[in-house]
């Protein structure tokens, strides 16, 4: 048998080292960047400014990349369109809601809610028709829906509690989970995923940068130190890495799978925030991460293959 032959035999064999590796990294990079928001509230950054000059920051550091390899962004009408939205959905909205919530919730929190794309991601993939109803990933999303119920109403009572901010905090998983699935259903034709990468983020910083003219928002960056600077250009470097391995992950491993990032991004995010960040554990934490976990496992354990719908549209 010659050389080539075991080589493509091995690579049958171990496909799933790649959306394995991709997931695990990807999911890290998440929760270090959850608690590096908060870090940055504290030396008075505004939620906004990291994230647009971040964003910015790692777009061009991944268009560099896709010059260099000669692998640049499509600019056809479909993936212009594909930019738009998903940089709004999966970057931008989502991103700012987050990094927003933080210092209201707590890193902890917030860090724990972004393990709910997989099951909101499954929820929407069945309303679509894109999967077919499983009793066991049903199960699943009831119980990590009951985890996630936990938290909420702990959330809820306590003392400090804003209602409006818990809400709020919520609402950026399900933009998550709507773009899990667009970018599947809307991937541009022959396009890699190091080359839609830095046309996402572009565009993200655009759809930021023009939320920094409106009033009462700004794009300032404190200049009286360098910790700032720093923090942006270290989550420039974070954010480039997890997008890159968000396209990889999602060529890769299928949606479902990709919105298990958060789920790892919450083992990393949490544990820092309670042990380097200072943070309380969250109220109910432990029943309900359980739940939430307890949920991943049925919804993944669970997964049937996904019907993809063909799309038949020209780029």
């Amino acid at each position: 048998m010659s050389e080539s032959t075991n080589n493509n035999s091995f690579y049958k064999r171990h496909t799933w080292l790649v959306p394995l590796t991709c997931l695990l990294a990807g999911g890290a990079l998440i929760g270090i960047s959850t608690n590096l928001a908060k870090a940055a509230g504290q030396i008075g950054l505004s939620p906004l400014a990291f994230l647009f000059w971040s964003i910015t920051g790692a777009a061009f550091l991944l268009s560099a990349v896709a010059i260099l390899r000669h692998d640049l962004p499509p600019l056809t009408v479909r993936s212009l369109e594909y930019y738009s939205v998903a940089a709004l959905v999966s970057v931008a909205g989502s991103n700012l809601i987050l990094f927003s919530a933080i210092p209201q919730v707590g890193a902890g929190f917030v860090a724990l809610i972004i393990a709910l794309p997989p099951l909101l991601t499954y929820l929407g993939a069945l309303f679509m028709r894109m999967e077919t109803f499983n009793v066991v990933r049903a199960m699943g999303v009831a119980a990590a829906l009951s985890g996630v119920g936990v938290l909420a109403i702990r959330k809820f009572s306590a003392p400090d509690a804003s209602i409006f901010w818990i809400l709020l905090a919520l609402c950026g998983p399900v933009l998550l989970a709507i773009g899990n699935i667009y970018r599947t259903l809307r991937w541009p034709n022959s396009a890699s995923p190091s080359s839609l990468a830095p046309g996402m983020l572009i565009a993200a910083a655009i759809f930021l940068g023009v939320v920094g003219t409106l009033p009462n928002f700004s794009l300032a960056v404190p200049t009286g130190a360098l910790l700032p600077i720093g923090l942006i250009v270290l989550q420039a470097f974070i954010f480039a890495g997890q997008f890159l391995l968000l396209f990889l992950l999602q060529k890769t491993g299928g949606p479902v799978l990709l919105s298990l990032l958060g789920s790892v991004g919450a083992i990393v995010g949490v544990p820092v925030a309670i042990f380097l960040q200072g943070e309380s554990p969250p109220e109910g934490l432990f029943l309900g991460a359980s739940l939430i976990a307890l949920g991943i496992v049925l919804v993944t354990w669970g997964g049937v293959k996904m019907i993809v719908i063909p799309d038949n549209t020209h780029q």
